[in-house]
C-alpha cells in the first residue's frame, strides 16, 4: 500500500505553508523511507519558497530531517529498518570532488538537491489527489511525517543523550557553521575569529571557534539574547552593531585584525567590514545567502594581494556528513558543541507560527516535530 504523510506544503512564494495529506512513494532502488522524528527550519527553505522559482511549487521542502528508517529499497547496503538516521544533502559519490571527500561541491549538487524530482526518471516522490508535488529537496523533502531519500543522504547515528528529534539540524545549518571554521577556513589555535550574525549557523561557528582553541572568538549580532548565549557557548567577545562603528570595536579587541571572518548574513556592507578588518593573510568565508541574488561587491586587487587576503565561498562547511556529523555528536557529548541549547521545538502543524517567531528573534533554531 502506498503510504500517506502529513506534510507542510509550499504552494506559492511569500505565502504560509499549508498542512496537507500527501501520498509518498515507497523507496525505490537506492532509497530508504524514513519516519521523521524532527526537522529543522533553515533559512534556505524560505529562500527556495520565496525567491527561487526554479524549484517548482507546489512543493514539500525541508532538509534537516532526522528519524527512523521504515523501509529500504533494492540494492541498499549498510542500513536496516529501525536504524536512527540524520538526513543530509545529496551527492553523487563518483565525481572528482566527492572522491576528495568534498561532496558539497559535487558536480551534480544542483540537480540532485534542487531539481524537485528523481534525476533517474523525472518522477516525484509526492502527490496530492493525484497532482504532482516537487520533492527530493536536498534529496529528502522532510517537512513531513515520512520522507523518501537516497541512501547516500543518510547518516546512521547510535544512541545519544539527546532526543533523535533534535539531531536534524546537524545535516545542514550546524554542520555549515562548524565546518566553515574547522574545515573550510581551518581556524588555528591561538588565532582570532570573528563571526557576523548570531543565528544557528553563526552560533555553530562560535562553538567551533572554541573547539579550534581560537584565542579570540568574536560575535557581531544585534539581538542581545543571542549575544548572551554566544558568551555561554564559546564567544570571548560580542559586539552590538548598533552601539557604534563595528570596525573600531573589532580593532579595540584585535588591533592587527582578525585571522578569520565568517559572514552568515549575506549583507554586502557586513562582508566589506569583514574584509576591511582582516589581518595579513586573513581569510573571510561567505555562507550567507543575500536577499538580492544579484548582490555583489568590489575588491581592490592590489589591496587584496598585498596582505594576502583570501575570500572563500562555502557550501555546507566543506563537510562530509558521514564523518562530520558523528564528530559533532562527539563534541556535543564532551560539552564542546551544545547545539541543543539553541533549539526550540514546535509541532509541524505550527510551522508558520514557528517561522514568525524565528523571524522576530524569539527563537534561534526551530525544530518541527511531526
Amino acid at each position: 500500500m502506498t503510504p500517506t504523510t502529513t506534510a507542510a506544503v509550499a504552494r506559492s512564494a511569500n505565502a504560509p505553508f499549508t498542512i496537507e495529506q500527501v501520498t509518498v512513494d515507497g523507496p525505490r532502488a537506492g532509497e530508504v523511507l524514513v519516519r521523521i522524528a524532527g526537522v529543522g527550519v533553515c533559512h534556505t527553505d524560505l529562500v527556495f519558497r520565496d525567491q527561487f522559482d526554479a524549484f517548482a511549487k507546489p512543493a514539500v521542502l525541508g532538509h534537516e530531517g532526522a528519524g527512523v528508517i521504515e523501509a529500504i529499497g533494492e540494492g541498499v547496503e549498510g542500513l536496516a529498518v529501525g536504524d536512527q538516521v540524520v538526513l543530509g544533502f545529496s551527492s553523487c559519490g563518483g565525481c572528482p570532488r566527492c572522491d576528495e571527500h568534498l561532496p558539497s561541491y559535487c558536480v551534480n549538487f544542483v540537480p540532485l538537491n534542487y531539481a524537485g524530482f528523481r534525476l533517474e526518471d523525472g518522477t516525484s516522490g509526492h502527490t496530492v489527489d493525484g497532482a504532482r508535488l516537487s520533492s527530493h529537496f536536498f534529496g529528502q523533502s522532510s517537512f513531513a511525517t515520512l520522507a523518501v531519500t537516497r541512501a547516500r543522504n543518510v547518516v546512521k547515528v547510535g544512541d545519544t543523550a539527546l532526543p533523535l528529534a533534535l539531531l536534524g539540524p546537524l545535516g545542514c545549518g550546524f554542520q555549515t557553521g562548524a565546518g566553515a571554521v574547522l574545515k573550510s577556513m581551518a581556524v588555528k589555535a591561538g588565532s582570532a575569529l570573528i563571526v557576523f550574525g548570531g543565528g544557528p549557523v553563526g552560533l555553530a561557528a562560535v562553538m567551533a571557534g572554541r573547539i579550534a582553541q581560537a584565542a579570540q572568538v568574536i560575535l557581531v549580532e544585534p539581538v542581545a539574547a543571542r549575544r548572551e548565549i554566544a558568551l555561554e557557548i564559546g564567544a570571548t567577545h560580542v559586539i552590538d552593531p548598533a552601539a557604534g562603528d563595528v570596525g573600531t570595536a573589532i580593532r579595540a579587541i584585535v588591533p592587527l585584525g582578525v585571522d578569520a571572518a565568517l559572514d552568515t548574513t549575506g549583507n554586502v556592507g557586513v562582508i566589506e567590514t569583514g574584509l576591511a578588518n582582516l589581518a595579513a593573510h586573513g581569510v573571510i568565508g561567505l555562507v550567507g545567502v543575500p536577499k538580492d541574488m544579484t548582490a555583489s561587491f568590489s575588491v581592490n586587487i592590489a589591496a587584496l594581494m598585498t596582505p594576502g587576503h583570501r575570500i572563500l565561498g562555502i557550501i555546507e562547511g566543506d563537510s562530509e556528513p558521514q564523518t562530520f556529523i558523528p564528530e559533532l555528536l562527539a563534541y556535543q557529548a564532551a560539552g564542546l558543541f551544545p547545539f541543543d541549547k539553541l533549539i526550540r521545538t514546535y509541532p509541524l502543524a505550527e510551522i508558520n507560527a514557528a517561522i514568525e517567531a524565528q523571524a522576530r528573534g524569539e527563537v534561534i533554531k526551530v525544530v518541527l516535530v511531526p
